[in-house]
C-alpha cells in the first residue's frame, strides 16, 4: 500500500507516493540518490545510517519512511553549502576523523546535531555524544578531537 507524503530533504520540499513498507533509508538512496548514508547493520546498532529528522539524529534505518510525513530531513549531502563544507565535516577531514569513510557519515551527522544542542561541550560530553555510532578505523580519538575542533570553528562563525 502506498501513501502520498509531503516533507523536505535538505532544504528541497517533496510529495511522493512511498509504500508504507519502506524505510526512509530505502527511499533516501533508492528514490533520491542520497547514498551518502550507509547501509550497515539494518538494526539500528551501528550509526552509519544517521540522518537528521527536524534537528535529531535517528537511525534510517529503523525509520519507516511514512514517519517522516511534514518532516524535516537532512542528510550528509545537505550540510555543505555548495563546495563549502559545514565546520563538522571540516573537522573530521581536517583531524583525520575520517579513515575509511564508511561511518563518517553518520558520525558527522550525529556530532552535528549534539553541537547544535551542545556549542561548548567537554571533551566527555563528546565522548558520549558519538557512543553510539561505530568505527572500526579511528580508536575515536581523531572522532572527538574532530567534534572539539568543530566547536570552536562554530563558535567563532556564531
Amino acid at each position: 500500500m502506498k501513501q502520498r507524503m509531503t516533507f523536505s530533504i535538505n532544504g528541497v520540499p517533496y510529495e511522493k507516493e512511498i509504500d508504507h513498507r519502506r524505510t526512509l533509508l530505502e527511499v533516501l538512496r533508492e528514490d533520491f540518490g542520497l547514498v551518502g548514508s550507509h547501509r550497515g547493520c539494518d538494526i539500528g546498532q551501528c550509526g552509519a545510517c544517521t540522518v537528521l529528522i527536524d534537528g535529531k539524529p535517528v537511525n534510517a534505518c529503523l525509520v519507516l519512511a511514512v514517519r517522516v510525513q511534514g518532516k524535516k530531513i537532512t542528510t550528509i549531502e545537505g550540510l555543505a553549502d555548495g563546495d563549502k563544507l559545514h565546520p563538522v565535516q571540516k573537522a573530521f577531514v581536517e583531524t583525520g576523523g575520517i579513515q575509511c569513510g564508511f561511518c563518517s557519515p553518520g558520525m558527522i551527522m550525529v556530532s552535528k546535531a549534539f553541537l547544535d544542542r551542545n556549542p561548548k561541550p567537554t571533551e566527555e560530553e563528546a565522548k558520549k555524544a558519538v557512543s553510539g555510532n561505530l568505527c572500526r578505523c579511528t580508536g575515536y580519538y581523531q572522532i572527538v578531537e574532530a567534534v572539539m575542533k568543530a566547536a570552536q570553528e562554530m563558535s567563532k562563525e556564531a
